[in-house]
Order: C-alpha cells, then structure tokens, then sequence
C-alpha cells in the first residue's frame, strides 16, 4: 500500500519557521487533494491546509497569512512553510492525500511540531 512520509517536525521558538514535506512512497498514485492535518494532545484532528489538483487552496483561520502549502499533487508531494509559529502550533501534524476518482484517503503517521521557548 502507498506511504506518505513526512518530514521536518521538530522543535522551533515562538516566531521561528519549519518546514514540513510529505512524498508518497511505494505504489505511485494520483492524488486529487494533498493537505494537512493537526491533533493537539486532548483535541480532535483538525484541517490546517489543503490543496486541489485545480490549485485551489483551504487554510484554516488560524494559520492565515502564517502558513503556505505548496506542492503538486501530480507529483505526489506537498510542503507546508509554517512561519511566525505560536506555542498553540504544538500538535503532531499529518499528511493526507485523496486519490483520484476513487476516493481513498491516505494517512502518514504523523511528525511532532513543538513550538517552545
């Protein structure tokens, strides 16, 4: 089955920047829609951002103008540029991809963002 690796969590200061990418790797699919997920300890899994094939992009209100998703979903791949990070950033952040026409969710496993001073 397809993978979705993610990389570039870590931990980075108030107002500091990270980086996250996510490739598919294993059975080459194609992806309608590539985003981001987040769940903060003790919350529900929340959208952060997502992107169409069509190029049209959702972000959830609190990361806009802080974060930008870039990729192509051709491709399999999406990045996330988060910048002025706040301590609420803190969540572990998952890849998701939506295959074409047939609808099957694809998950990665998650990678730690800690925003702390």
């Amino acid at each position: 089955q397809v993978q979705l690796v993610e990389s570039g969590g870590g931990l980075a200061q108030p107002g500091g920047s990270l980086r996250l990418s996510c490739a598919a790797s294993g059975t080459i699919i194609r992806f309608n829609v590539m985003g981001w997920y987040r769940q903060a300890p003790g919350k529900e899994r929340e959208l952060v951002a997502r992107m169409f094939r069509s190029g049209y992009t959702n972000y959830a209100d609190s990361v806009k103008g802080r974060f930008t998703i870039s990729g192509d979903n051709g491709k399999n791949m999406v990045n996330l540029q988060m910048n002025s990070l706040k301590p609420e950033d803190t969540a572990v952040y998952y890849c998701n991809a939506v295959q074409d026409y047939i609808g099957t969710n694809y998950w990665g496993k998650g990678t730690l963002v800690t925003v702390s001073s």
